[in-house]
C-alpha cells in the first residue's frame, strides 16, 4: 500500500483524522501579483498544457512555474523538490512518491525537515487526489516529528494546474479548504502558495 492507495474516507479512518469542509483557509492570506516572468509564461505554455492534458504537461508547464514563483518570493531558506520518494512507514500506507514538496531548509541532496507542504498534480480527478494528498501530508507530518524539526500544521494541494484545492493538518483535524482557485485566480494562487512556502520558519 502507498499514497495512492487511499480514497479519502480511507485516509481518514486509517489515520484517525477528524474532517473540516466548511472553512476558507486562506481567506484573510494577501493576493500577491504574479512577476513578469509568470505571468508571460503562462500566457504562452498554459494553453499548450491545457492543449495536451497530460499530468506531465500540465505539472512542467503550469504547476511548477506556480511553485517556483512561490519559493523565489518565499523568505529562506526554502526549497522546492520535485519527484521525491518519501519513505516513513510502508506499514501503514505512508510511502510513495510525491509529485511535489516543498521544504524549508536549503539542503536538496536528501531530505530535510521540516517538510512544510505537498503538492499532488492530477489531470483531472481531484477530489479522487484527496485521499492520496492526505496520506502524503501525514507522512510529512510524522517525518518531520523524527527529523527533530516538528511543526504544528503541514499543508497540501491537489491541483490539475487550472484548478487548484488546497488542504490542512494540523494535529488530527484535516481541513479542505471550501474554495477552488482556478488558472484566473493566480493572484490568489501565488498569495497561497508563498504563504505555505513561507510556514514553519526555522
Amino acid at each position: 500500500m502507498a499514497f495512492s492507495d487511499f480514497d479519502l474516507r480511507g485516509a481518514l479512518q486509517s489515520f484517525g483524522l477528524t474532517e473540516v469542509r466548511d472553512r476558507d483557509l486562506f481567506k484573510t492570506v494577501p493576493q500577491l501579483q504574479p512577476s513578469e516572468f509568470l505571468d508571460v509564461w503562462l500566457r504562452e505554455f498554459a494553453p499548450v498544457a491545457v492543449g495536451v492534458n497530460s499530468e506531465k504537461a500540465r505539472s512542467e508547464f503550469i504547476i511548477a512555474p506556480f511553485l517556483a514563483e512561490a519559493c523565489r518570493r518565499a523568505v529562506g531558506p526554502v526549497n522546492l523538490l520535485p519527484g521525491i520518494t518519501l519513505d516513513v512507514d510502508k506499514s501503514r500506507g505512508l510511502n510513495g512518491v510525491c509529485d511535489f514538496i516543498i521544504a524549508r531548509s536549503a539542503e536538496y541532496f536528501f531530505l530535510k525537515g521540516p517538510l512544510v507542504a505537498v503538492i499532488e498534480a492530477k489531470r483531472e480527478d481531484l477530489v479522487g487526489g484527496l485521499g492520496q494528498c492526505t496520506a502524503s501530508m501525514v507522512a510529512l507530518k510524522e517525518f518531520n516529528d523524527r527529523d527533530g524539526t516538528p511543526v504544528d500544521e503541514v499543508f497540501g494541494a491537489v491541483t490539475s494546474g487550472t484548478v487548484w484545492r488546497f488542504l490542512s493538518l494540523k494535529g488530527s483535524t484535516l481541513t479542505i479548504d471550501r474554495s477552488e482557485y482556478y488558472l484566473r485566480d493566480a493572484p490568489a494562487i501565488v498569495g497561497v502558495l508563498v504563504h505555505l512556502a513561507n510556514a514553519a520558519k526555522f
